[in-house]
C-alpha cells in the first residue's frame, strides 16, 4: 500500500524512510548542541552562535527532505519545506560580525522558532494520522514561546539565550526521536499492508 496516494509503494516506503532517518539526525544534533550549550554557559557567544549557526543549517537541510516525506498534504509540505529554507537562511546569517551577529541571532533564532513552532502546530492540528502528534503539538506551542522570548529580548540576557537554547534544544532533541521512531513505526506497518 502506497503511503502516499498516487505513488508507487516502494517510492513511498523510500519517502518514509528518508523522513523518518532525518527527524533522527536533526534530534540527535538538537541533544548534542543543547548538552554542549549547557556544560559551557561561559563559552564566548562567538562559538555558540557558530554551533547554533550548524544546527540551523543541518536542521534546515533535513527539514527539507523530511517535507517530501511526511505529510500527506501539499499545503503542509509547503510549510515544512519553507521552515526549512528559513532555517538554513538564519543558519547563513549566524556567521556575520560579532556583536551585530549576536543581535541577529537572538532576533532571527527567535522568529525561526516562532515561525517553526507554528508550522508545528499548523501540521499536527491538520493531519490527525500524524505520529506523535499530541507531542508535536507541546513541542509547536514550546518553540512558538520561546521564540517570542527570544524576539522580545534578544540581548537582555546572554546567560539566558543560552540556558533557554540548551534547553530547548534538549526538549527538542527528545520530541524529534520520539517522532522518528514513530514514523519508523507508522512506515513499516504500511509497507505490511
Amino acid at each position: 500500500m502506497s503511503v502516499f496516494p498516487g505513488e508507487p509503494a516502494e517510492l513511498g516506503q523510500r519517502l518514509a524512510k528518508m523522513a523518518w532517518q532525518s527527524i533522527l539526525v536533526v534530534g540527535i544534533c538538537s541533544l548534542v548542541v543543547g548538552v554542549l550549550a549547557l556544560v559551557w554557559p561561559a563559552a564566548t557567544l562567538v562559538v555558540v552562535g557558530v554551533l547554533f549557526g550548524i544546527y540551523l543549517l543541518v536542521s534546515g537541510v533535513l527539514q527539507i527532505v523530511a517535507a517530501f516525506g511526511t505529510h500527506r498534504s501539499v499545503a503542509i509540505r509547503v510549510l515544512a519545506f519553507v521552515s526549512g529554507a528559513l532555517s538554513i537562511l538564519l543558519g547563513l546569517l549566524c556567521f556575520r560580525g560579532e556583536m551585530q551577529s549576536i543581535l541577529l541571532l537572538g532576533l532571527w533564532i527567535g522568529i525561526g522558532w516562532l515561525f517553526r513552532g507554528v508550522t508545528e502546530i499548523t501540521a499536527s492540528v491538520a493531519d490527525r494520522d500524524m505520529p506523535a502528534r499530541g507531542w508535536r503539538i507541546f513541542l509547536g506551542v514550546l518553540t512558538a514561546l520561546g521564540g517570542v522570548v527570544l524576539i522580545v529580548s534578544p540581548l537582555a540576557s546572554v546567560a539566558l539565550l543560552v540556558l533557554f537554547g540548551g534547553i530547548w534544544l534538549l526538549v527538542v532533541g527528545v520530541v524529534e526521536i520520539i517522532t522518528a521512531f514513530r514514523i519508523r513505526g507508522a512506515s513499516k506497518r504500511f509497507a505490511a499492508d
